[in-house]
């Protein structure tokens, strides 16, 4: 081999073997970039593909959001393969307004559209448990309540990590949505002739659907303005309650027997033992259904044997409760108040005003009036001076030393044994009238305890022995276990009234609400089944004059009435003309 040089290269007429370092060295000198463009070649490649595929995660984002129905729970999943009229509004923009305006501008209706897919989900949360939408001014209370309730049912670890779940989640959507937002209507604006292109098609699609019956008012139509109707809906029960403030003022300032005398209002019911009783979630589902109605059926036919055996009759109807699934004070202030009580706007209006409830009428009338609210863990300051009872009994203050049922603090049989022994005792005392506001058919449904002989029952810590069940989960067992605690709730009171031997006991019971949507159907009524019963048949037939049948159970004819009529009813069949 002939070297240049110093031997150091090929020879100066290019003969001999070529050195492939220097080879390189030379192509790299002659073209320095080569190398660096390849990479930065590869490089945009991957980083258009990126940017593409966020892009087509944000347009799947924002479309998904407006998309999701108001009722999931009705729609299900397939609700979110719609065309919502709001995407053309985003299109549009992308459209017409330049780039910096429009960046604002998606921001803020990213956050919006956070929002409003937040309030959609806890509409279908408020849908399933209480068959109506959620109030943003006034419902807040009940995301506590729903704390209370996981804390109850699955413990305080659990309850935390929901509450904590659900504000993560919150801000998720609060970040997310404004970034897919802005991110879909800069990509859009980049390319002007695809926002053109599609704002047609969609607007096209989307009258083409609405126009052939699958429109925005059926839930589950490919064409929707859900997320429009969302904040229409909003802004018009915003309106409704700033009017219908005013208005129920006037109804609970009229009342024809405020002015009657104390001593008329119930002359029919003097030295009679009064209770109240509200059965929870005992609804007409309860008898209508036929996976739950055999069970209690027989529990029925049972009490009524019970009640027949101690020299009790009775007559049974249907009510029509004001809530559906929960919110219980509703239907409680309605019986009491005599006035249609169907919102938390409403209840916090009738509290905080003078108004004659049937237990201030008792108390005014000579009789001892007592609560028994045994949900209750702590105080109640507005309780007293409103229904105007002379003793609350709560969780605490009745001596109970026996385990929780589910829900229940206690269960139903522990809650008219504590009212026996500390207000119902046989001799000469002052007549007592109670309400009793009973858990033991209270969601989420546990298997109750058995019935125990009444000189059993102590302090209940006989009932350390039933273990209590956890709440039941799939629909078909929840039905079975929902029949076993409102048959349980009926013994209960049956058996209490034959235990008390009260030839001057008189109740009125009643379901508060129908349970929620784990056991009644999507759009059922809000009826429920109502009794009066005594040892004198003079004073139940008094409900002959409502429509109500004789026994437990409503008949087939058995009327149908609101409960705002419950107390001018008894003020009218019990008072000094009754």
């Amino acid at each position: 081999m002939a070297d240049g040089p110093g031997g150091l290269g090929p020879a100066a007429d290019g003969s001999g073997d070529k050195n492939p370092v220097g080879d390189v060295t030379m192509r790299a000198l002659e073209e320095p970039d080569s190398v660096g463009s390849s990479l930065a070649a590869q490089h945009s490649r991957g980083g258009r593909i990126r940017r593409t595929i966020l892009t087509a995660v944000a347009f799947v984002l924002v479309w998904s959001a407006l998309a999701l129905p108001i009722d999931l729970d009705r729609t299900g999943i397939v609700g979110l393969a719609r065309i919502p009229i709001e995407a053309v509004v985003i299109l549009a923009l992308a459209l017409v307004l330049r780039p910096r305006p429009l960046k604002v501008v998606s921001i803020v209706i990213g956050v919006l559209i956070g929002v409003l897919v937040a309030l959609k989900l806890t509409n279908t949360g408020f849908d399933i448990s209480f068959s109506r939408r959620f109030d943003v001014v006034r419902d807040w209370y009940y995301l506590r309540l729903a704390a209370d309730l996981l804390t109850d049912v699955a413990g305080r670890v659990w309850s935390d990590v929901a509450a904590v779940a659900a504000i993560v989640l919150v801000v998720i959507l609060l970040v997310l949505l404004p970034w897919a937002t802005q991110r879909s209507t800069a990509a859009l604006r980049r390319r002007r002739r695809i926002p053109g292109v599609a704002l047609g098609v969609v607007v096209v699609v989307w009258a083409v659907f609405a126009l052939a019956g699958a429109g925005p008012t059926t839930a589950a139509g490919v064409a929707t303005a859900d997320t429009s109707r969302l904040i229409g809906s909003t802004i018009a029960q915003r309106l409704a309650d700033a009017h219908d403030g005013p208005a129920f003022a006037r109804q609970i300032a009229a009342d024809p027997y405020a002015s009657v005398p104390p001593s008329q209002r119930l002359a029919g019911l003097q030295g009679k033992d009064v209770l109240l009783v509200f059965i929870e979630s005992y609804g007409r589902v309860a008898l209508d259904d036929p996976a739950i109605a055999p069970t209690v059926d027989a529990a029925l036919r049972e009490s009524a044997a019970t009640l027949a055996t101690a020299g009790f009759s009775a007559r049974s109807g249907y009510l029509t409760s004001p809530t559906y699934g929960g919110s219980s004070w509703l239907a409680h202030s309605t019986v009491e108040a005599g006035l249609w009580v169907d919102s938390q706007q409403r209840y916090n209006q009738l509290l905080a005003a003078g108004r004659l409830t049937l237990a201030r009428a008792f108390a005014e009338g000579g009789w001892r009036v007592v609560f028994s609210v045994p949900s209750t863990t702590g105080t109640w300051p507005p309780g007293a001076p409103f229904y105007g009872f002379d003793k609350l009994y709560t969780a605490h203050n009745v001596d109970y030393h026996g385990p929780t049922f589910g829900y229940a603090t206690m269960p139903d049989q522990y809650i008219y044994h504590a009212l026996l022994t500390q207000e119902l005792t046989p001799g000469h005392r002052t007549p007592v009238m109670a309400e009793v506001d009973t858990l033991s058919s209270h969601y989420p449904w546990t298997e109750p305890p058995p019935l125990l002989p009444w000189n059993e029952v102590g302090d209940g810590s006989a009932y350390n022995s039933a273990a209590a069940q956890p709440p039941a989960a799939h629909p078909d067992t929840a039905k079975q276990v929902y029949a076993d605690a409102v048959s349980y709730a009926l013994r209960s009171l049956a058996s209490f009234a034959a235990a008390s031997k009260d030839p001057n006991l008189v109740i009125l019971a009643m379901g508060d609400h129908q349970p929620n949507a784990t056991i009644t159907r999507p759009g059922a009524d809000h009826e429920v089944p109502a009794m009066l019963i005594a040892h004198d048949p003079a004073l139940t037939a008094k409900a002959a004059a409502w429509g109500w049948t004789t026994g437990l159970a409503p008949g087939p004819n058995a009327s149908v009435s609101t409960m705002d009529q419950v107390r001018d009813r008894l003020f009218a069949a019990f008072g000094a003309g009754g």
